[in-house]
């Protein structure tokens, strides 16, 4: 996908990686709408990149929060070309111990809202001569791994859209995409997880690094994108012979346990 003139909708954008991918995108010359829940830090950023691009707070949870945003689209003289789906939230702790609202949040945010503004953008992204949609998913779509059920869930239900939706609009001019990182340094982890991934020596990426990898999704012909040559053939494994792991990560659940049942403590 030729990307300089485009214009692309990033959510999430007042996040770390939200951020680092509109940087990408403005780079490459792609006109901007921005959203976010953090007001403050997406406007730095639209100050940041530029007037061209506009920032439109929302959240995207509700149904009037998706409206703004679909309203702003529609209202660009050029249209939409591309929307990246990356707002999302993390979860960790152990399953039992979870609340029923922060379950049902995270569902909402991780899975059922980008499905719903796919829904309400793809009318105007067939009007485009090209355009895809670009879905964040995570190192545990393809693996689900204790103390992070409930983002499992939402993330394995994020790729299989991403995958039918891909095979239903073969025909069409809009590429369905999915970048899957792995463990990525920004505010969304908690004090825990980042002291988790020390521990069991997770490679830990930049924001920079999963914009980087977005830009070569779009440029290339692959649909999928798993970000980690580890990561990448666990999740394959996984697929094929999910037993041979399950021992392996039973030896890890004392230390999962332990920072799971610790403190949270914002970053």
């Amino acid at each position: 996908m030729e990307l300089t003139g485009k214009t692309a909708l990033v959510t999430g954008a007042s996040g770390g990686i939200g951020a680092a991918l509109a940087r990408a995108l403005a780079t490459a010359g792609v006109d901007l709408v921005l959203t976010g829940r953090d007001t403050e830090r997406l406007a730095a950023l639209r100050l940041e990149l530029g007037d061209r691009h506009i920032a439109v707070a929302a959240d995207l949870a509700t149904a009037a929060g998706r409206a703004r945003v679909i309203s702003s689209c529609e209202a660009r003289p050029r249209g939409l070309d591309l929307l990246v789906n990356n707002a999302g939230i993390g979860s960790f702790g152990l399953f039992e111990t979870l609340e029923e609202a922060d379950i049902e949040r995270v569902v909402l945010l991780n899975l059922t809202a980008p499905l719903l503004l796919t829904r309400g953008l793809l009318p105007l992204l067939a009007q485009a001569p090209e355009a895809a949609v670009i879905n964040l998913g995570s190192a545990f779509d393809t693996l689900g791994y204790p103390g992070f059920s409930v983002y499992c869930a939402s993330k394995f239900g994020l790729r299989g859209f991403s995958e039918a939706l891909a095979r239903e609009l073969a025909d069409s001019k809009i590429r369905i995409l999915h970048l899957a990182p792995r463990a990525t340094a920004t505010a969304m982890n908690d004090n825990r997880v980042e002291a988790l991934n020390r521990a069991l020596g997770n490679a830990v990426d930049t924001p920079e690094a999963v914009a980087r990898a977005m830009i070569r999704l779009l440029h290339g012909r692959r649909r999928r994108l798993a970000l980690g040559r580890a990561e990448g053939f666990f999740g394959r494994l996984n697929a094929l012979c999910p037993w041979i792991l399950d021992s392996g990560i039973s030896r890890q659940l004392p230390v999962i346990r332990r920072f799971a049942r610790s403190r949270a403590e914002p970053l």
